[in-house]
């Protein structure tokens, strides 16, 4: 009998690094490495990750067929001597920092490979043969592979990967054709960046605060007109098809420390970078993040309407970085242009480890391709999963009280009273997403219709900026009565307006009234996931990935009447999502929810004890 074929993929020192495993093709397990290490954007090795994958897989490092990277360590190097070459002298301060870095480390990235897989390889044994693949291809593979399409046109978007930023081409059967590239400097992933560094948020993690903050923008006032005009006019130059040119005199990022040239985005704009994550954001602000989102729209939509000419295809796959910006998504899914839009729910580099693993498989050893009907990501609830002797074993711990409920209907009819009763709970079952979203199995929920719900959220859960939104989930059946959405969103990756049926009128001048009045007028029946702009970024749930979630939207819908959820990532800010029980125990001990479930086991803020204080000074991955 012939011995299956696993391929390990692996992303790291950038940013999200991850590992992937498949058998034969099919995906057993991918992780994040934030999630073990408990560093947000943990960029170092996955050590864990490769590990977890590995044992989910009941294989060991030394049977695996072939390790595959996500990009090409060699181009990245040339791009970078040649892009200090085309600027210089500027950046001569970047470059001195950078080089010694590249030539002790990165450009012998498969010696640093082999060194760090080593570590998990034990006595000598010889490790599987290294392979590497282009970045722009493991995202293009991760969009098309475990889409539900037979041929479909591929866009892929982000900062940089060795030199392309964009790229366009078409998937069919267990190929890839590419198209159409554009390249470093040139890049409406950093482009969206330097507007996230400007309004104050940090780059590689902010980008998700300027997308929520920009439905705050006045589209009526002079201003916002304005900013718009200005980026069109000189900082970007759109053709017809969606690709572009940035004017560089505007940005420092291809050789600079900094994004942007600060004296000439003052003189452009007239007003001040924004001081790092301060306090309340002025609306000047808010003005500016509506106008890069725009042009970000205009830029996508082109780009992937070309994408679908190119690829004689109404089928549209999306990844990279700046396919998670939902917004952009749901304006895509809205236009009707495109039959069908299937989206990575794991589009960063974290997802190049599973595209470098599926383009091996596919493309290096030639293997068919047989498309799943929904999509082969498994609802991306690839991580790990725990036992219920292992929640029991870290409640004992904790000497936490606890209720083991084992019977399905009789947890989720409680959780569903318990929600309705303005609680908050940490829901944590099953598998852990792969991916920036919760998506069911560690997350937070809540009571949709309580107004009072998104700023407790916030300021007592998450501890993170008021303004920000907070999704809803939706049984698939049920989607359609709350939000003009025509086709699923498993992911969480496309934003739909509310209805007019569950909308409250605006008050007259809505638009120009301070972020606060806004924020808190009651838009529609479901206040708490509605977005000011009346839209949400909705997760529909279904039967054949996650049962128990939704069975507990459907004990909510007919205890309660509504089959809405908020639901938010189970993690405070700052912080990767939980991982272990451990995890979550913290993280709910840390904040104002009044309730958690881990598996079967139910547990009450009001009975626990205090934590001791050695575990209120240590992270969890400090515990386990």
């Amino acid at each position: 009998m012939e011995s299956p074929t696993h391929i390990l993929g692996i992303s790291a020192w950038y940013h999200d690094s991850a590992a992937a495993l498949l058998k034969d093709g099919v995906i057993l397990a991918a992780a994040q490495e934030e999630r073990f290490s408990r560093k947000k954007h943990d960029a170092g090795f996955p050590a864990n990750a490769v590990s977890y994958v590995l044992e989910e897989g009941a294989v060991s490092l030394d049977a695996v067929t072939a390790i595959v990277f996500y990009d090409k360590p060699f181009l990245k190097f040339e791009r970078l001597l040649e892009t200090y070459h085309a600027f210089a002298p500027q950046g001569l301060k970047s470059f001195l920092t950078s080089m010694p870095v590249w030539i002790r480390e990165k450009i012998f990235m498969r010696s640093m490979l082999e060194k760090a897989l080593r570590e998990l390889l034990p006595g000598g044994r010889a490790l599987p043969p290294i392979f590497f693949s282009e970045h722009h291809l493991s995202h293009a593979a991760s969009a098309f592979f475990p889409s539900p399409f037979e041929r479909a046109a591929i866009l892929t978007v982000d900062g940089v990967g060795e030199w392309a930023t964009t790229s366009i081409a078409r998937g069919d059967g267990n190929s890839i054709t590419s198209f159409n590239e554009i390249h470093f400097p040139h890049s409406l992933g950093l482009l969206y960046s330097a507007f996230t560094a400007y309004c104050g948020f940090k780059v590689n993690s902010g980008e998700y605060k300027l997308m929520g903050l920009a439905p705050y923008g006045n589209p009526g006032a002079e201003q916002t007109r304005s900013f718009e005009q200005k980026i069109l006019d000189e900082m970007i130059d759109i053709r017809e098809d969606g690709s572009y040119v940035l004017n560089m005199s505007y940005f420092n990022y291809p050789v600079g420390l900094r994004m942007y040239d600060e004296a000439r985005w003052i003189k452009l704009f007239g007003i001040d970078p924004r001081k790092a994550e301060s306090g309340d954001v002025p609306q000047e602000y808010m003005n500016m993040a509506m106008a890069i989102q725009r042009v970000t729209e205009k830029v996508v939509s082109r780009l992937a309407v070309t994408a679908c000419e190119r690829a004689d295809s109404d089928d549209l796959c999306l990844a990279g970085g700046v396919a998670l910006n939902c917004v952009a998504n749901g304006k895509l899914l809205q236009s009707g242009r495109f039959r069908n839009i299937w989206i990575q729910p794991a589009s960063g580099d974290a997802g190049g480890a599973l595209g470098a693993a599926l383009a091996y498989w596919h493309i290096g050893l030639n293997k068919e391709r047989a498309p799943d009907a929904g999509d082969s990501m498994r609802g991306a609830y690839l991580g790990p999963s725990f036992a219920q002797d292992e929640i029991l074993r870290v409640c004992k711990r904790f000497h936490a009280p606890v209720r083991v409920m084992p019977e399905e209907k009789a947890l989720v009819r409680t959780v569903a009273d318990l929600l309705a009763g303005g609680n908050v709970v940490g829901w944590f079952q099953g598998r852990m997403e792969y991916g920036p979203r919760a998506l069911g199995n560690r997350s937070i929920l809540a009571d949709p219709r309580n107004p009072e719900m998104q700023k407790r959220l916030n300021l007592k859960i998450k501890f993170r900026e008021g303004f920000r939104p907070f999704a809803p989930s939706v049984p698939e059946e049920d989607a359609s009565t709350y939000f003009d959405l025509r086709d699923p969103s498993p992911y969480m990756l496309l934003t739909a307006p509310v209805t007019e049926a569950a909308r409250n009128p605006a008050p007259e001048g809505y638009d120009a009234l301070p972020l606060w009045d806004r924020l808190y007028f009651c838009r529609s029946s479901l206040p708490s996931v509605t977005h000011v702009d009346y839209s949400a970024r909705v997760q529909t749930i279904s039967p054949r990935t996650n049962p128990r979630y939704l069975a507990l939207a459907l004990a909510f819908k007919e205890r309660h009447g509504c089959a809405v959820l908020v639901n938010t990532s189970f993690n405070v800010r700052g912080e990767p999502v939980v991982c272990s029980p451990t995890d979550a125990y913290l993280c709910f001990m840390r904040t104002g929810m009044d309730y958690l479930v881990m598996g079967d086991v139910l547990l009450s803020k009001a009975d626990q004890p205090p934590l001791p204080e050695e575990y209120v000074r240590q992270g969890a991955h400090e515990l386990d």
